[in-house]
C-alpha cells in the first residue's frame, strides 16, 4: 500500500508491506519494490531504480536467511522523500541478532550482502523496533529527474 504524506516543508511517499519469511517472500519484496519505484517515477534500468532494488533484495534475503523466526513475517517500508531526495528502505524482522558487516574473501559464496548495501547506499544501520527484533535500514540518494 502506498500513501502520500506531508509535513511542514516536506512531502514524501511511503509503501508498507509484510511478507512471509521465505525465499518467495524475499523475491516478492524485490519485485514489488521495482513496481513501486516505477510508479514513483524511477524507471527500470535507471541507476536509482537498480540500486534501491538491489538494497531491498539484499536486506530481504538477510531477513529470510538470518532473521527468520518460524511463524513470523518480515516487513518492508519504502519512503521517497522529495525534499531531501532520499529513498529510505527499512526491513524489519523479529530475530534479536543484529547483522554484522563482514568482508568476505573471493572464495566465499556468501557474506557480501551488507557490503553491497553499504556500497549502494549513502548510509545504513540497524535500530530497535517496537516489539521483538530489529529494523535494518538504508538510505539511497536519488539523482535522476523523475517523470
Amino acid at each position: 500500500m502506498t500513501e502520500l504524506h506531508t509535513r511542514p516543508g516536506r512531502t514524501y511517499r511511503a509503501f508498507d508491506q509484510r511478507f512471509s519469511s521465505t525465499r518467495r517472500g524475499a523475491r516478492l519484496a524485490r519485485l514489488l519494490t521495482a513496481v513501486q519505484l516505477t510508479e514513483w517515477g524511477f524507471p527500470p534500468g535507471a541507476a536509482d531504480h537498480e540500486a534501491v532494488t538491489v538494497v531491498v533484495a539484499e536486506l530481504a534475503a538477510n531477513a529470510v536467511l538470518h532473521g527468520r523466526v518460524p511463524g513470523r513475517d518480515f516487513a518492508l517500508r519504502l519512503t521517497c522523500e522529495n525534499t531531501l531526495r532520499i529513498i529510505r528502505v527499512e526491513v524489519s524482522d523479529t530475530h534479536p541478532a543484529r547483522p554484522v558487516l563482514v568482508r568476505s574473501g573471493p572464495v566465499e559464496g556468501c557474506g557480501r550482502g551488507l557490503v553491497l548495501v553499504a556500497a549502494l547506499s549513502t548510509r545504513w544501520g540497524v535500530c530497535d523496533r517496537v516489539g521483538p527484533g530489529k529494523t535494518v535500514w538504508a538510505e539511497c540518494e536519488w539523482t535522476a529527474c523523475r517523470g
